[in-house]
């Protein structure tokens, strides 16, 4: 597998959060749910995207937007209003003096809003559980992206505003796998675009020795590779390999490769059942131990406290620091 099936092989919604909006100008939605990411979708009239510490972005019909959470922001008819419905965690919705809205705004199956034949539609997929993202895939995205209408050409869109609002036998399971397919669709586009400014990495595929050697490291992590064995397989010398793998991915080979052996570990940690000392294994750590060491010198926890959701404790004298995501590791580690 390649680290963009690696990455594109993460989303995995389970019951997630569908919801289609019919609204009437003007209208303002607070969004405060801390949820890892959200897919929103414009079908028809015109949204703007207002993150807390970017400029608005204006979304028309067909455009998509992903957002990475925890951060709050503010989906709105005009970027300047001030939000009149406040989504919480759970996707519970009020009033920004805390009184329910969830019975008044129902509008049919995952349908909600103000009016029922409002001219702004709008489709919204959230995972709300950190397990269902990729910490890898999370790595390369900015906190807010959108792909335009004209930047690709999908029937997914229109296809999740058809099914969206059925109640069908097994349309929760329908809905999931439409929802990863529209955020693999999207990601997939954007990631080709210029202005996705994709990791170092990412980039350094399309060179004919890096990219061989990038594909050795991330077809097979657990092989025990050697700067002389990624050398062979790109067919140049060992200091050939090392200068043009740190001159275009940014560090060498091995630190990279240990990076990437974390970043996978710490996903597998969360994602799956196995031990330790079988991850240790999937990833190319001789055993558990070796793979607590290396996990604890990067993460500041280890990986059984990691699985549990543990943080990393509070320096002597300072404030509690926030376990480092997978994300943080694998940007840091690909030298962006």
């Amino acid at each position: 597998m390649d680290a963009l099936a690696r990455l594109l092989d993460g989303p995995r919604a389970r019951g997630a959060f569908l919801l289609r909006s019919v609204l009437t100008p003007p209208w303002s939605l607070r969004i405060q749910d801390r949820a890892p990411l959200t897919l929103v979708a414009l079908v028809k009239g015109e949204a703007w995207l207002v993150p807390d510490a970017a400029p608005p972005v204006r979304l028309g019909p067909g455009d998509v937007a992903v957002v990475r959470g925890p951060a709050p922001y503010t989906v709105a008819s005009e970027p300047r209003l001030q939000p009149r419905v406040v989504i919480h965690p759970g996707q519970h919705c009020t009033t920004p003096e805390g009184e329910p809205l969830a019975d008044s705004m129902r509008l049919g199956v995952r349908t909600w809003g103000d009016d029922p034949h409002g001219p702004v539609v709008m489709l919204t997929g959230t995972y709300q559980m950190r397990g269902e993202v990729s910490g890898l895939l999370l790595g390369v995205l900015p906190t807010l992206l959108v792909l335009p209408a004209g930047a690709w050409d999908s029937p997914l869109v229109p296809l999740l505003a058809a099914e969206i609002a059925k109640d069908e036998p097994g349309q929760e399971a329908v809905l999931d796998r439409l929802l990863d397919l529209l955020l693999i669709a999207v990601l997939r586009a954007w990631l080709a675009r210029p202005e996705a400014e994709a990791p170092a990495w990412y980039r350094a595929y399309g060179d004919p020795v890096v990219g061989t050697a990038l594909r050795a490291l991330h077809h097979n992590p657990a092989h025990p590779w050697t700067v002389a064995a990624l050398a062979a397989q790109a067919g140049v010398s060992r200091a050939a390999l090392a200068r043009r793998f740190t001159e275009l991915v940014g560090e060498p080979p091995m630190t990279y490769l240990t990076g990437w052996r974390l970043a996978l570990a710490a996903d597998l940690l969360r994602e799956t059942d196995a031990t330790v000392g079988a991850v240790a294994r999937q990833v190319g750590y001789g055993s558990a131990f070796a793979l607590s060491a290396a996990f604890k010198r990067v993460h500041g926890v280890s990986p059984r406290l990691h699985r549990d959701g543990h943080r990393p404790a509070p320096a002597r004298g300072g404030k509690p620091e926030p376990l480092m995501p997978t994300q943080h590791v694998i940007m840091n580690q690909m030298g962006e």
